[in-house]
């Protein structure tokens, strides 16, 4: 592996997007423990977008202008529901509760909304499932670090991917345990907390927004 896989994948891994946001929210939330199971959600999430790419299915998806927009939308409706759960202080941005280990509900989560360790990895994995640039970059950025008529392309290609994703959660780890630092700040102060719920709900929408109007 080449210093310039490192220093792509560390540069395109740093560059603000959803999964940050969503690792950022919860552990300014919830605290370190839940940013770190959001790092963790958001990286498996990118599993499906590298078998996709070793399947060479992501080169379908590349030429599709259905299947990209298919999994465009439902992307952007996501952010949408992630965006307004967070605007009503529910879902990612719902601060903690001491309830028994047994009280979560049906939809992983809590009764004041907070979703459980389940919850959070279940959200953070559609996060990144449900955009379809990641696929693309897969498609794109994986085989530029590998000759496909080489011996052992497609296992060179999983080691990458293998790879890249220990960056990520890297991180995003490094990202969820900042914000639950920052987190000492807005706990116990109910106006910041709502302050902070429409930053990110804001933030989310024009994620949406922006996904909405991307192209192949």
């Amino acid at each position: 592996m080449t210093w310039q896989f490192w220093m792509t994948s560390i540069v395109i891994t740093a560059t603000p997007g959803t999964g940050a946001l969503f690792t950022v929210a919860a552990g300014l939330s919830r605290g370190a423990r839940a940013g770190l199971i959001a790092a963790v959600g958001c990286t498996l999430g990118i599993v499906p977008h590298l078998a996709l790419a070793l399947s060479g299915a992501a080169a379908v998806m590349a030429a599709s202008l259905v299947a990209f927009d298919v999994v465009k939308w439902l992307g952007v409706f996501y952010l949408l529901y992630l965006g307004w759960g967070t605007w009503r202080q529910h879902g990612v941005l719902a601060p903690p509760q001491d309830l028994p280990a047994g009280s979560a509900g049906p939809d992983g989560k809590r009764s004041n909304g907070a979703p459980t360790a389940l919850g959070t990895i279940r959200s953070a994995v559609l996060v990144n499932l449900l955009n379809p640039k990641l696929t693309v970059f897969f498609f794109v950025f994986l085989p530029m670090f590998v000759d496909p008529n080489a011996p052992g392309a497609a296992a060179r290609m999983a080691a990458l991917g293998v790879a890249f994703m220990g960056v990520t959660v890297g991180i995003f780890a490094l990202y969820g345990l900042c914000a639950a630092w920052l987190r000492r700040y807005v706990t116990g102060k109910p106006a910041v907390m709502r302050t902070t719920s429409r930053v990110f709900a804001g933030s989310f929408v024009a994620l949406a927004v922006m996904l909405a109007l991307t192209h192949r």
